[in-house]
């Protein structure tokens, strides 16, 4: 009932402990994936790192790390048009610039911008729309440099404790920052943002830190606290360890999706907005769970 997938068996030599300023060494992340799709009874993966709606990308050049989650809008099914398509060849498109080596790491706005122009330029239109998250790790400058668009999001926890977090874009209720294409006669009728609307920063990261790359899927359902008691299970450092809790925190965050009794983060914000809503919310659920360690080529 659930799919995980790997990259980069590294040996995860990381610390608890800060560095100083002058550590010589490359940086790297071990990652592990695993999520849900709603109607997981169809299967959770589908091609290309696509769970439901949701879709993923883990991606390596020279000198970066990058990863990216991103979440279809669902509203285009009742159009006819299948939104898992416009995630996926987002997020592959994404893929594919990193491995050829055209990006810049510290500007993962650009990764963003140049995969959805490439959309937009595709011959037979792709419609859709999604949100978007990207992060990249620069290996030598030990830097995290991130560009969130809507309600996915990212945490980088370090100690126990949530240092750094991405901020939700939202219109209004439950109508997040998206990345769209429509045909010409919806133009201006369906919601669009440009990808320069992402909210981008750079922080430095340090060996041990680890960075939880998620869709709305396990926000909506998973407050921090939660989250972070999954966290304190990650005793070792290696990727089967990894695996394990990111697995975990799916498979905790697709059981409370669908507990009528549970007041989950996205019936709180539903209350805090005038409406009276209770439980989780069963939506497609995408987890990429980092640890930040020393380069091993």
């Amino acid at each position: 009932m659930f799919s995980v997938l790997s990259y980069g068996r590294l040996v995860a030599r990381a610390v608890l402990g800060g560095l100083s300023q002058t550590d010589s060494r490359d940086y790297s992340l071990v990652t592990a994936s695993c999520g849900f799709g709603k109607d997981f009874r169809k299967g959770i993966l589908k091609k290309g790192m696509c769970y439901g709606d949701d879709a993923c990308f883990i991606a390596r050049h020279r000198s970066a790390d990058v990863l990216g989650v991103a979440d279809g809008v669902g509203g285009w099914r009742d159009y006819g048009v299948d939104p898992s398509q416009f995630s996926g060849t987002l997020m592959r498109t994404c893929e594919r610039l990193v491995k050829e080596g055209r990006f810049m790491p510290s500007n993962p706005v650009g990764i963003l911008t140049t995969s959805y122009y490439e959309l937009l330029q595709n011959k037979v239109p792709l419609l859709g729309s999604s949100t978007a998250c990207i992060v990249v790790l620069d290996r030598h400058s030990h830097r995290l440099h991130t560009a969130n668009l809507g309600d996915s999001g990212f945490l980088v926890v370090r100690g126990g404790e949530v240092v750094h977090r991405s901020d939700e874009q939202q219109h209004y209720f439950n109508t997040p920052f998206q990345l769209s294409i429509a045909p010409p006669e919806a133009e201006g009728a369906v919601l669009s943002d440009s990808p320069d609307a992402a909210d981008s920063s750079s922080f430095d990261v340090q060996l041990g830190d680890i960075i939880l790359t998620a869709t709305d899927g396990l926000f909506d359902n998973m407050p921090d606290y939660m989250i972070l008691q999954e966290l304190k299970k990650l005793k070792n450092t290696n990727y089967e360890s990894i695996q394990q809790t990111a697995r975990s925190i799916a498979e905790q965050a697709h059981v409370l999706a669908y507990d009528p009794n549970y007041m989950s983060p996205f019936a709180q914000f539903a209350c805090d907005n005038g409406l009276n809503v209770r439980g989780g919310k069963p939506d497609d659920i995408t987890v990429l769970l980092s640890i930040v360690a020393e380069y091993t080529d």
